[in-house]
């Protein structure tokens, strides 16, 4: 099967066979430094495969690396540009490009657009360039890109300050910057992989719609995250989540919900960000799901990540601690799921493998005194039970009896080879992260909180009746 024309045109951002570094320098702490020694960093580590050119008319080496002193003398197996010098060479630099037939290029440059007119007849010029060569163009006034299994990396924050998250099924797209970056480093520390990061500032080329049509045949990318600001072509935004959101789920954070947010939109990357029930309604429309804040959309694409599709809405709960179970319990009703109704079957199977204290029911709660083979019977029964679509298992780690070990192997068996969605619960400080890591590593989300665990599981019941919906039309 051929690429469609987008997979071509974007291509070279996620895996060029060269890149330019306009604006590269030997000066630490620079924009054009930090990308350098990215690439370089990927490269000496074997991970960026392409080669590496910087451009600046003022030096003729960096650490070891040959300087071309202009576009017009880089090598022809250049295929994409990033771009950090100060916005008013931008154009200029445009021009140099087109000819070279550079096709990619990512503006990391800000002081465009989001500053008013003069800005915005730079961008307009920009534009035009780009239109009339067939230039597809990221930015300007962002981050750009950053992809750990190519090394791709133009995050100008370096190493020492931001950490770098490792590689994973979730692309993050967002329209600022800072946001991306701080994702970044949070993700890094929360053991979140991301295999895409792309950050597009003004956005005066590549968007959102066009990114949604690019990881439509990206087959690493599981689930896109998306922080907007402002959509500037409604339509073409429309049209591409509805193509996209039938193969694979897309979470959104808008912002600017508010009065006071929009106005902060406008002035931090010249963003509409236009009426908040206006988004609502596109959003339900195209099957998109909308985040409340990052940490919501990240437990929902984590779950994306790891977990099959749940059948129906009814929910099973498994816990080792009462209140926690009651806690559960209410957040499956917040979030619109259903409490499950357990078969006499089931009943009945617990009761003869547990002892009399543990409680046999939705809730159940196989108590304080528990070890991992009690919860590999409620486990057991619950897959089982063709009443129950998805499981929540609540382990609280700190109760005496219970082999850490055994309790994760037994949850990460069963979530392998069960047709239902598994989430875990796992409440504590320090060991118990420790624990809810390992399990993680072994392809069970875990979450903090019952409150979280629920509502990151209604986000797969959301898309899964999205689904259905989108058979019965």
């Amino acid at each position: 099967m051929k690429s469609p024309k987008i997979v071509e045109e974007l291509k070279p951002f996620f895996e060029p066979k060269a890149v330019a570094i306009i604006g590269a320098t030997n000066k630490k702490g620079k924009v054009g430094n930090v990308i350098f020694e990215n690439f370089k960093r990927n490269k000496e580590q074997g991970i960026f495969k392409g080669n590496i050119y910087p451009v600046n008319p003022k030096l003729d080496e960096i650490e070891g690396y040959k300087v071309y002193k202009s576009v017009k003398e880089l090598p022809d197996d250049t295929d994409l540009a990033v771009i950090s010098i100060p916005a008013p060479f931008v154009p200029n630099t445009m021009r140099e490009i087109a000819e070279k037939g550079i096709k990619a290029v990512v503006i990391i440059t800000g002081g465009f657009g989001e500053l008013g007119e003069e800005g915005k007849k730079m961008e307009e010029e920009i534009l035009q360039i780009a239109r009339e060569n067939g230039i597809r163009v990221i930015g300007p006034n962002c981050v750009g890109v950053y992809v750990p299994d190519t090394g791709v990396d133009t995050v100008f924050l370096p190493e020492e300050k931001m950490d770098r998250p490792k590689s994973g099924p979730i692309a993050f797209v967002s329209q600022s910057g800072a946001f991306a970056a701080a994702m970044l480093d949070w993700a890094a520390l929360a053991g979140i992989g991301i295999g895409k990061m792309v950050s597009y500032g003004n956005k005066i080329d590549v968007d959102d719609a066009d990114l949604m049509d690019y990881f439509i045949y990206d087959d690493s990318i599981r689930v896109v995250t998306f922080y907007i600001e402002g959509v500037k072509e409604g339509r073409k935004f429309i049209e591409a989540a509805k193509r996209i959101t039938k193969v694979k789920p897309v979470i959104a954070l808008k912002s600017g919900r508010t009065e006071y947010g929009a106005k902060a939109a406008s002035s931090h990357t010249g963003s509409l960000a236009g009426a908040d029930v206006i988004y609502d309604a596109v959003f339900k429309q195209t099957g998109i799901l909308r985040a409340e804040d990052f940490e919501h959309m990240f437990d929902v694409a984590k779950a994306f990540a790891k977990c099959k599709l749940p059948k129906g809405d009814r929910v099973g709960i498994i816990t080792d601690g009462g209140g926690a179970g009651v806690m559960a319990s209410d957040a499956v009703a917040k979030f619109g799921l259903k409490m499950a109704e357990l078969s006499e079957d089931t009943i009945e199977y617990l009761k003869e493998h547990f002892p009399p204290h543990a409680v046999a029911g939705n809730p159940t709660d196989v108590v304080g005194d528990t070890d991992a083979q009690r919860y590999k019977y409620a486990i057991e029964a619950f897959v089982n039970d063709p009443n129950v679509d998805a499981i929540v298992v609540i382990v609280l780690f700190q109760v005496p009896l219970l082999d850490e070990e055994e309790i994760i192997e037994i949850l990460a068996d069963y979530a392998k080879k069960s047709e239902k969605p598994i989430v875990a619960v796992a409440m504590g400080g320090k060991k118990t992260e420790y624990y809810a890591k390992i399990l993680e590593e072994r392809g069970v989300p875990v979450y903090p909180t019952p409150e979280r665990g629920v509502r990151a599981l209604a986000g797969l019941v959301q898309y899964a009746k999205y689904l259905e919906k989108l058979k019965e039309e």
